[in-house]
C-alpha cells in the first residue's frame, strides 16, 4: 500500500529455526493480533507521508505501521514510557512478536510519538467509526464526566499573581545589588590587572537570579493579559445584559429596580492575588482531586461515554476546575464524532446551568442533569421543599424545576441512576487498571492529543475483547 519509501524489512510472519515462526508463541486470538489486524484497517497516510519527504539517504527507519501498533498496544498495556516500552522489546514475549524481533530505543520511540502525536490521536475517531461498525455504540444514552489527571509538572513549580509581585521585587533589588557589587569588581580589577583582562565575567549567582527574575515577570504578565480577556468577555456580556435590560424597559413603559450591572473597565483589570501560573507547564492549573481530597497540578480530562459497551465518544482536556461549562461542547462534539443523534445524556450537578441545559445546539436531546447536589447517603425521594432528599432548601428557577420533575420521574429515575455505571468505570479502567494517571507531554495542545491518544486506545481495548469474544 505504501510502496514509495524504503523500510527496514518488517515480516512479522518470518520463518525462524527455533520456534519456526513468531507467531507460534503466542495463543491464537491474543491481544496482539487482533490489534495488529484492526490497525491494519486504519488509515495511516498522515504518517506515512512525513517519510516522503526526506532524500533517501541514511539508515531506513522503522516500519510506521509497526511503531503505531507498538504504541497503541503499550497505552493498551499500560506502559506509555518510551523506555519500558523498549526493554519491553526485549523481555516480553507478546512485544517481541508485534515488533517481529526488532528492538526500537527509547528515543526512537518517543521521537515517534513526539513527531507523529496529532496523527496519532486523529485515529481516534478512525477507531471510534469502527466500534460504531461492531454493533458497540448504540447512542441510547451516553453520560458525561470529568476527571483530574496530573500534568507533568510539579505544583511546587506554581507561584500565585501576589507572590510574583513581591518575588519580582525582591529579585530586581537583589540583582541590581549583585550588578553594582559586580561592577565594584570588575572597576578593582581593571585598576589592578588592566581592562579586558581576567574577573569581568558576572557572577553565577547573579545569572540566576535574572533568569528567575526573567521567568516571574513573563508569568506575571501572562496572568494580566489572561485577567484582560475575561475582563472584556465579561464586559461584553454586560453590554448584551444591558440592552436586553433597555428593550424589557422599552416594552413594560418603567425602569426596573436595583442596580443595573457595570461593565468592567478592561484596562484596569488585574489577576486575583491568588491566581497561579506553573514555570513548567503554564496551561495546566492547581485542582482538587476529588478521589484523594488533595489539591495537585492538574488538568481536566472530560469524556462522553456510550451505555451500550462503555465506548468513548469524546475526549476533551480543560484548564477549568469546574466542569460547568463543558456541557454543551462536550455533548456536541459526541453528536459530530458519531454522526448521529442521541436520545439521553446525563451528567451530574456541576454541569448544571440554566444557559447550557437551555441551549439551542442540544436541542431535541433529552438531558438528565440535576440542578443542585444532593448530600452523600441522603435518599431519593424529593419533596417540594428539597428537605427530604438531602437538597438545597433554596428556591430554584423554572428551568431547574422543570429538570428537578424530570429526574424525580420514574423515567427520569431509570435513566439517571445509570450514570455512574456507565461514566465513572471508564475512568477506572483508565486510572487503576492501566494505570494513567500523569500526562507524558506539556502544554495544553499535546496534552488534549495524549488524553486522545488514552481514549482510542480504551475504546480500542473494547474493540479487541469484543472480536475475541
Amino acid at each position: 500500500m505504501y510502496m514509495d519509501k524504503t523500510y527496514r524489512e518488517y515480516k512479522p510472519a518470518q520463518l525462524l529455526l527455533l520456534p519456526p515462526d513468531l507467531r507460534d508463541w503466542l495463543p491464537e486470538g491474543h491481544l496482539v493480533y487482533v490489534l495488529s489486524d484492526i490497525v491494519g484497517q486504519l488509515d495511516l497516510s498522515a504518517i506515512f507521508a512525513a517519510y516522503e519527504q526526506g532524500d533517501g539517504r541514511g539508515y531506513p527507519p522503522y516500519h510506521p505501521q509497526m511503531m503505531v501498533t507498538l504504541l497503541l498496544y503499550a497505552y493498551c498495556d499500560g506502559k506509555p514510557s518510551s523506555r519500558k516500552i523498549e526493554l519491553a522489546t526485549w523481555e516480553e514475549v507478546p512485544y517481541r512478536v508485534l515488533t517481529a524481533d526488532q528492538h526500537p530505543d527509547h528515543a526512537t520511540i518517543a521521537e515517534f510519538r513526539r513527531r507523529h502525536l496529532n496523527a496519532l490521536a486523529g485515529l481516534f475517531l478512525q477507531v471510534l467509526w469502527l466500534c460504531k461498525q461492531a454493533g458497540l455504540v448504540k447512542l441510547g444514552h451516553v453520560a458525561l464526566d470529568g476527571t483530574k489527571v496530573k500534568a507533568n509538572a510539579s505544583k511546587r513549580k506554581a507561584m500565585s499573581y501576589g507572590r510574583m509581585c513581591t518575588r519580582e521585587e525582591e529579585l530586581a533589588q537583589e540583582v541590581a545589588e549583585l550588578l553594582k557589587a559586580a561592577e565594584a569588581t570588575d572597576e578593582e580589577e581593571d585598576r589592578k590587572y588592566g581592562r579586558g583582562k581576567h574577573g569581568d565575567e558576572p557572577p553565577p549567582e547573579w545569572q540566576r537570579k535574572e533568569t528567575r527574575l526573567k521567568k516571574i515577570r513573563e508569568a506575571k504578565a501572562a496572568l494580566e493579559a489572561e485577567a484582560k480577556a475575561k475582563a472584556a468577555a465579561e464586559a461584553e456580556d454586560v453590554k448584551k445584559q444591558l440592552a436586553e435590560r433597555a428593550k424589557k424597559e422599552a416594552e413594560r413603559g418603567r425602569k426596573f429596580g436595583g442596580r443595573p450591572p457595570q461593565i468592567p473597565d478592561v484596562e484596569k483589570a488585574k489577576p486575583e492575588p491568588k491566581a497561579q501560573r506553573n514555570f513548567t507547564d503554564p496551561d495546566s492549573r492547581i485542582m482538587k482531586d476529588g478521589a484523594s481530597g488533595s489539591f495537585e497540578q492538574c488538568y481536566n480530562a472530560q469524556a462522553v461515554v456510550d451505555s451500550e459497551a462503555q465506548i468513548i465518544l469524546a475526549a476533551e482536556i480543560t484548564q477549568e476546575t469546574n466542569d460547568k461549562q463543558q456541557l454543551v461542547p462536550m455533548l456536541q462534539q459526541a453528536v459530530q464524532n458519531v454522526g448521529a443523534p442521541v436520545v439521553h445524556a446525563s451528567a451530574d450537578a456541576g454541569y448544571f446551568s440554566e444557559e447550557a441545559v437551555e441551549d439551542e445546539r442540544l436541542k431535541g436531546l433529552e438531558l438528565y442533569v440535576p440542578p443542585d447536589r444532593k448530600r452523600h447517603g441522603a435518599r431519593d425521594a424529593a419533596t417540594p421543599s428539597g428537605q427530604a432528599d438531602g437538597r438545597s432548601t433554596r428556591p430554584l428557577s423554572a428551568v431547574a424545576e422543570r429538570m428537578r420533575a424530570r429526574l424525580q420521574s420514574v423515567a427520569g429515575r431509570a435513566v439517571y441512576k445509570m450514570r455512574k455505571a456507565i461514566v465513572e468505570p471508564v475512568f477506572g479502567q483508565i486510572k487503576e487498571c492501566r494505570g494513567f494517571r500523569r500526562f507524558s507531554f506539556r502544554g495544553g495542545e499535546k496534552v488534549s492529543a495524549e488524553w486522545k491518544l488514552i481514549a482510542l486506545t480504551h475504546n480500542l481495548l473494547k474493540l479487541c475483547q469484543a472480536k475475541m469474544a
